[in-house]
């Protein structure tokens, strides 16, 4: 379970149902998208920087705002193809 200040990283989750080694790369990605500066020292401490890294070099398709993936590939220092990173942004203006 996680803990409730990270709700606002969840809005459509149940905290209670996350599971921090289940649901490790929806953990990571929802808290590198939209947590501040607590909810991201609370991720460098349940999870290594190898981890929160590998989630970025793959990131889930449709999932990430385009200037936070660029702020934490520069964080990383790692570049996606074109592909990898147009599937990877949340494109709201497809509907």
């Amino acid at each position: 379970m996680l803990p409730q200040f990270l709700q606002p990283c969840f809005p459509s989750y149940n905290l209670k149902a996350l599971d921090v080694k289940r649901d490790k790369k929806l953990i990571i990605t929802e808290i590198l998208n939209k947590g501040d500066d607590k909810a991201v020292r609370w991720l460098g401490e349940h999870y290594r920087v190898d981890e929160i890294k590998k989630t970025v070099a793959n990131p889930t398709r449709g999932m990430w705002l385009s200037s936070i993936l660029n702020h934490w590939l520069k964080i990383f220092n790692l570049k996606l193809d074109k592909m990898t990173y147009k599937k990877a942004i949340i494109n709201l203006n497809q509907f």
